[in-house]
């Protein structure tokens, strides 16, 4: 078996590289050719829950699970809010032939994902983008929005404005561009033409009056606690989904932010307008005007871990990285 750490699992994650192996993992979804079932969790009552997601994937992945971990006191600590590992199968015989650290996988998949929705959603000439969250995915989403839209100015928000200010800097100067902290998510979304929120928030962030028309909002926060979408954005957008029964299933695979106006009556499941793989087999459209509001709401499903991690196995032998272990010697 292969044993791949943190640091030579970043080394091989490739922003656009994962973007086009997130295009196959959600067409194979959509089309009904993966297995990827609803994530199941063990609650840890006060502290966290640890989530099993497997899926096999026919074109492009194999099979693999992922375990992963998501403690919210974590938060500005030692430790990140989401650890994981992800465990790869051969597919033939079912023997594990790699271990890969899950929590760079998660996070680069994730922005990659909510790159793909910008890519098909998003306006061709968004130029202002707005981070709502100061961690991990905020950065790996601002790096991964830039490649598929014009990007020339960032706005920052977050609950603690020291976590702003470094944010901005770490980013101007990855990015070279302009980029400003905002004193609330209101002020940070007025003007954006996207929106990614990454937040771990119980009350809405993303609300319909903060937003002008013809922006495309991402929001890939989860709390069973809340939510970061309020309903009145969700029920005026139209609502992309990188898997319908993921999103609308119970908690811990679905989100509350399409559950809860879905309760309130304001909405139905219909509202769901596509899954992205839909999108991109053509069997549904995308934005149909220049006004309209586009909503991506990521709920991130095992599929697109597997797609990832095939990603990282094959670079990783390609360069002769990792140890090896006889795991059954």
């Amino acid at each position: 078996m292969l044993i791949l750490g943190r640091a030579e699992t970043e080394s091989v994650l490739d922003h656009d590289a994962m973007r086009r192996a997130l295009r196959a993992a959600m067409e194979d979804v959509s089309a009904g050719r993966a297995s990827s079932p609803s994530r199941i969790a063990a609650l840890v009552p006060d502290a966290g829950l640890l989530a099993a997601m497997p899926a096999y994937l026919p074109n492009g992945g194999g099979l693999a699970a992922k375990l992963v971990s998501l403690f919210p006191g974590n938060a500005g600590g030692r430790l990140p809010t989401h650890q994981a590992v992800v465990l790869i199968f051969d597919p033939e015989s079912g023997e594990p032939v790699a271990l890969l650290d899950g929590t760079s996988i998660t996070t680069r998949r994730t922005a990659a994902g909510s790159a793909l929705s910008a890519e098909l959603l998003a306006r061709d000439d968004a130029e202002t983008l707005a981070i709502l969250g100061t961690g991990v995915q905020a950065q790996a989403h601002a790096e991964a929005m830039v490649r598929v839209r014009p990007i020339r100015r960032l706005r920052v928000a977050g609950r603690r404005p020291d976590h702003v200010a470094t944010l901005c800097s770490e980013l101007e100067r990855a990015l070279g561009l302009e980029v400003r902290p905002a004193e609330s998510y209101a002020e940070a979304c007025a003007d954006a033409d996207i929106v990614c929120a990454a937040t771990h928030a119980t009350e809405p962030v993303v609300q319909r009056e903060f937003l002008r028309s013809g922006v495309h909002v991402t929001s890939v926060g989860f709390n069973t606690e809340g939510r970061e979408v309020d309903s009145a954005t969700v029920a005026a957008a139209l609502v992309v989904v990188e898997s319908r029964a993921a999103v609308l299933a119970d908690p811990p695979a679905g989100c509350n932010d399409l559950r809860q106006p879905i309760e309130e009556g304001l909405i139905g499941p219909e509202h769901v307008h596509a899954e992205i793989g839909e999108l991109l087999l053509g069997t549904r459209t995308g934005r149909t005007s220049p006004d309209q509001i586009t909503l991506y709401k990521s709920v991130g499903i095992a599929a697109q871990d597997v797609a990832a991690a095939h990603l990282v196995l094959t670079a990783a032998r390609e360069q002769g990285l990792g140890q090896e272990i006889d795991l059954f010697a």
